[in-house]
């Protein structure tokens, strides 16, 4: 079962014409119209579903610097900032909390990753420092695991997935975006090689620039075009507590295992170590190009060929502008939960921090997740289609990174100075 979302009173009626269509209302696509409409420039969202019903409000709800990509931190210490305001900013809780993650370490081997990334990140005025064992009991009592070591960066926090894409769109809306639920775009329109509109299931939208920020359904949309996208889709499983005495306020993560506090006291905990894998057409087509990922963690990766991949094979991969389209055919991409991923998070867990022997389990979801090579998102220009920016293939990172990621897609779109250097997310890299 899904999460529950905070519903937003989007419009009954699509515009005949805006400046910006943004295709997609996740989250990214949400900060990114909230940004146009703070500059004053006209854009409507369309959203082939509900607003954040996919990854958007599925996800851990993380916002972290540890860990990432070198290349993608300053994206990462900018959405930091802007998470902080981002409640202010709105004008509604979004369940920001900057309470800090922590990774835990249980060998040599992984400890080494972490001073490995602490060196590299060395400069960059992170407050993040190694732990000892001790420092652990102390900042998060009553464990009984053995750990080798740990990392900790107080900076990070967490906001709430079912608060925080709603409460961006509403104040989108009160700056004068239009959003439009259940209208999905099928095709660009073009008009002598440059964009100049969308074909909805509802009529065109003319239009100077379009936005495509539509998550795991990018690939298909932007095959239709001609243009290849390579992401493929990881499922991640996910679960939640009720309200419970918790040994933290700090994220914890552990090889096989993650858990954080939820602002409804529970928590939110996952098997981190393992992603379930539905083999899909795509993967047959692209998937030599993820071999070195694979190879280094093939152990993490549960795959199964079975009813996804015939669900998928049902989905049309070229239609026109007057023919139904995927997006409509589903509206919303709900994978089945792994329970036994969520089985073995929570004896992993339970086994380390005994105290969650008393947690009740009161909600599970899956997510779908699109992954990149690199695991890098695209925040870009496509050259092919002149008047589309990209935004897509974040890789389980897309909620933590939302913030500035929008506000960067809105850089690029009006050709303003970007909020950090593009560079690391143009589209032509893959």
């Amino acid at each position: 079962m899904a999460p529950v979302i905070a519903p937003v009173q989007t419009s009954l009626d699509t515009p005949e014409a805006t400046c910006v269509v943004v295709i997609g209302g996740g989250i990214v696509g949400l900060t990114a119209a909230l940004s146009l409409a703070e500059r004053g420039i006209p854009v409507v969202v369309l959203e082939k579903g509900r607003l954040a019903a996919e990854q958007s409000s599925r996800n851990l709800g993380w916002v972290r610097k540890t860990g990432r990509d070198i290349s993608d931190l300053p994206l990462s210490v900018e959405s930091d900032r802007l998470w902080a305001a981002m409640s202010e900013r709105v004008g509604a809780d979004v369940g920001y909390r900057q309470a800090g993650i922590m990774y835990v370490a249980r060998t040599e081997a992984e400890m080494e990753k972490h001073q490995s990334w602490l060196g590299s990140a060395g400069g960059r005025s992170l407050d993040s420092r190694l732990l000892s064992p001790a420092q652990i009991n102390t900042l998060v009592p009553g464990g009984v695991e053995n750990w080798y070591g740990g990392i900790h960066t107080p900076s990070d926090g967490r906001a709430e997935p079912t608060l925080a894409s709603s409460a961006i769109a509403a104040a989108a809306i009160v700056k004068g975006a239009v959003i439009v639920e259940n209208c999905a775009v099928r095709r660009l329109v073009t008009q002598a090689g440059p964009i100049s509109g969308v074909m909805t299931e509802r009529g065109e939208i003319r239009c100077d620039q379009v936005l495509l920020a539509g998550g795991i359904w990018s690939r298909r949309f932007l095959a239709n075009h001609g243009v290849a996208l390579p992401i493929l889709p990881l499922v991640a499983s996910v679960f939640r507590t009720g309200a419970m005495e918790g040994p933290t306020d700090i994220a914890v993560g552990a090889a096989d295992f993650s858990f954080r506090k939820r602002h409804d006291g529970g928590y939110t905990i996952t098997q981190r170590g393992a992603l379930f894998a539905p083999l899909m057409l795509d993967h047959l087509m692209i998937g030599h190009r993820y071999l070195p990922v694979l190879k280094a963690e093939w152990k993490n990766v549960r795959v199964s060929l079975g009813g996804d991949f015939l669900r998928d094979l049902a989905l049309a991969r070229r239609w026109s502008g007057d023919a139904r389209s995927p997006m409509e055919q589903l509206r919303t991409m709900d994978p089945a939960v792994h329970h036994g991923l969520n089985a073995d998070a929570m004896r992993n867990l339970c086994k380390a921090w005994p105290v969650f022997n008393a947690a009740v389990v009161k909600q599970s979801w899956a997510g779908m997740i699109d992954v990149t090579p690199d695991s890098m998102p695209v925040i870009s220009p496509v050259e092919k289609l002149p008047g589309l920016t990209l935004a897509s293939g974040f890789s389980g990172h897309g909620f933590g990174t939302a913030p500035a990621a929008g506000q960067l897609a809105a850089d690029l779109i009006t050709g303003g100075t970007p909020v950090v250097d593009p560079t690391p997310y143009r589209f032509d890299r893959l």
